[in-house]
């Protein structure tokens, strides 16, 4: 298989598992598909979640790891997700979800996986664009919870994807963060008459 899926931090997982075992969090998730999942429910499918944060004129950008997400399967199909979240004391459980983003992250990895080269796989979200994507490092053997999108990495997409931008399609990071800078670069403001 192609598609390489870092190690998630044990306590990251840990902390899911608690959270899945907790009635509680469960119940109070607000994810109708996991309150009423008939039979065991599992986090597979382990993403480091990445934030990107600048992108400047000359592409490059800045991007910080914000935790790391869990696909909820039961059976053979994702009914949620799961995030976590690093905070002083170690990961922790943040939230359960559910919505468009699961199957388009579950649809992104199969498409991922029939692909001829080898990829990491990541998510790399853009909160300035309500952008979730599918970040596909070249470098399989590198850290998931470091590094930044090389110009040759490839970025899907997730549907649903902003306006303009098609959603599962790979993009390469050199063909894709020049269209989302043009997109983050406010307008200049009109001056007014003299």
């Amino acid at each position: 298989m192609p598609l390489h899926l870092p190690p998630a931090p044990a306590p990251a997982l840990r902390s899911v598992l608690t959270a899945l075992g907790s009635p509680t969090a469960v119940r109070e998730a607000r994810t109708p598909s996991l309150r009423l999942a008939q039979g065991p429910v599992t986090p597979e499918l382990p993403l480091p979640v990445h934030v990107l944060d600048r992108i400047t004129p000359a592409g490059t950008s800045a991007t910080r790891l914000t935790g790391w997400r869990f696909l909820i399967h039961c059976g053979d199909r994702a009914i949620a997700a799961a995030d976590t979240m690093l905070t002083p004391d170690g990961w922790a459980f943040s939230r359960f979800f559910e919505g468009p983003y699961i199957a388009a992250t579950e649809r992104a990895l199969r498409q991922a996986e029939a692909m001829k080269q080898p990829y990491q796989a990541r998510l790399l979200s853009v909160p300035e664009l309500y952008m979730l994507t599918l970040w596909l490092h070249g470098d399989i053997t590198a850290d998931g919870a470091a590094g930044h999108p090389a110009d040759t990495d490839l970025l899907v997409p997730l549907a649903p994807a902003p306006p303009g931008i098609a959603p599962h399609r790979p993009h390469r990071v050199a063909e894709l963060l020049p269209v989302l800078t043009h997109r983050l670069t406010p307008a200049p403001l009109l001056s007014s008459p003299a």
